[in-house]
């Protein structure tokens, strides 16, 4: 079996590691990937947004199918035109991918399919955003309409916060279109949770859950990020289990197949459990990162052959190991805001890495015999055990041996976690 896997980031790693251990893969090809999985997979230095590119080497390699990791491609509709060609994908179409691609359309689907979310107004200027918080109490979240790689969400204290975030979407326009509109919305408190399933636009199966930690520094606090860290498998109540896929799974996949979307692939979506029971923060229509990174080495099943099911529309039962995994992200100085490239790393040459203890690339290069950062996110820290203890020291055991100038990470991943299993 010969497998594309599109994106260059932690989690493309993490899914070469997964597909690399299938006894029915020959091949990996990543489009462009990166250095740090140079040793494991066959990489093409070519953008996403080359289409044309990506479809020769589909077919002149002749492909078992393309796996989309990341949202910006499905949002530009890649994975109709490969679509077309005869190509399998793993990956929902165009008209799907909205359910990320635009946090306004994505709202409205919400409310057609009935599911539990914040209420909210939507907004396209800084007056109409502090007339809408008259309706709310601090604190005020603003989300950006469009993709913003993570940095659209602001959590804003007071009416002044949201006065500055409002203008830097806006007026400023740090964002670009993506901060054209916004929604403003309640602030809903609670702990929060991913819950992930594979779905073919009717039926679905449920992946391990994960708890991610979003802000930069320790105790939650900080910019929000990408993602600092992951732990899995979340333990909860079936009760609630239960009331999550009934409440918002499944009324989300009928309106899905209702509305015809060709979807077969990862439906993301962060649930925010508050006092009136779960609540929909956002729909994601790819892999999570860092979340793929640690429910990835949960999978028992064949994740290849489950793969490929799944872009020929069928849905595999999957078979999960008794493990957890924790995964603690390294970060380049300056992230998430103004974030430092080209900053030599050491240490990464005498890591020894086992099955229970690895690293992930995310943002890394190796020039003239130096590993450097070469993005936000630079590494993963993975760490597998038999207790979310041992994961968790796996995982930081791995951190403590690499470094560099102004190296960022949480020193708390998996601590509530932890306390409440």
């Amino acid at each position: 079996m010969k497998i594309l896997i599109l994106g260059q980031g932690g989690r493309e790693h993490a899914l070469v590691k997964a597909f690399k251990n299938s006894p029915l893969v020959t091949e990996i090809h990543v489009l462009p990937g990166n250095d740090g999985m140079k040793k494991e997979a066959i990489c093409h230095p070519f953008a996403m947004t080359d289409f044309e590119n990506i479809l020769q080497i589909c077919l002149r390699t002749e492909m078992d199918f393309v796996f989309i990791g990341p949202e910006d491609p499905l949002v530009m509709g890649l994975a109709d035109q490969l679509r077309e060609r005869g190509i399998l994908v793993v990956g929902p179409s165009q008209q799907a991918a909205m359910l990320e691609g635009s946090k306004i359309f994505s709202k409205e689907f919400m409310m057609e399919a009935k599911v539990p979310t914040a209420p909210y107004y939507v907004v396209t200027s800084t007056n109409e955003a502090l007339q809408a918080s008259a309706h709310f109490s601090p604190p005020y979240v603003l989300k950006a309409d469009g993709l913003a790689a993570g940095k659209g969400v602001f959590i804003c204290k007071s009416l002044q916060e949201l006065k500055i975030a409002s203008d830097n979407l806006f007026e400023q326009k740090i964002l670009g279109k993506a901060g054209n509109a916004a929604l403003l919305e309640k602030f809903e408190p609670g702990w929060e949770l991913s819950y992930l399933v594979l779905t073919n636009g009717s039926d679905f199966v449920s992946l391990p859950l994960a708890q991610d930690h979003k802000r930069l520094n320790d105790n939650n606090e900080g910019p929000n990020t990408g993602g600092m860290g992951t732990i899995a498998p979340l333990q909860i109540t079936q009760e609630l289990k239960l009331k999550i896929e009934e409440t918002i799974i499944k009324p989300s996949i009928e309106l899905i197949h209702k509305k015809q979307f060709i979807y077969r692939g990862i439906l993301f979506v962060g649930v925010m459990v508050t006092q009136d029971g779960p609540k929909v923060l956002e729909y994601n229509v790819r892999l999570g990162d860092p979340e793929t990174q640690v429910i990835l080495p949960l999978i028992d099943s064949d994740i290849a052959m489950v793969m490929k099911d799944l872009a020929e529309g069928k849905i595999s039962s999957l078979k999960f190991k008794n493990l957890f995994s924790a995964c603690v992200i390294m970060a380049s100085p300056g992230y998430p805001d103004n974030t430092e490239k080209n900053v030599p790393m050491e240490g990464l040459e005498n890591i020894y890495e086992s099955s229970n203890s690895y690293l992930i690339h995310a943002g890394t290069k190796h020039e003239q015999g130096t590993w450097k950062t070469n993005g936000g996110r630079v590494l993963g820290a993975l760490g597998i055990g038999s207790t979310s203890d041992e994961a968790i020291k796996n995982a930081y055991e791995l951190t403590n041996k690499i470094s560099w100038r102004g190296m960022q990470w949480r020193k708390d991943i998996g601590k509530y976690f932890t306390s409440s299993t």
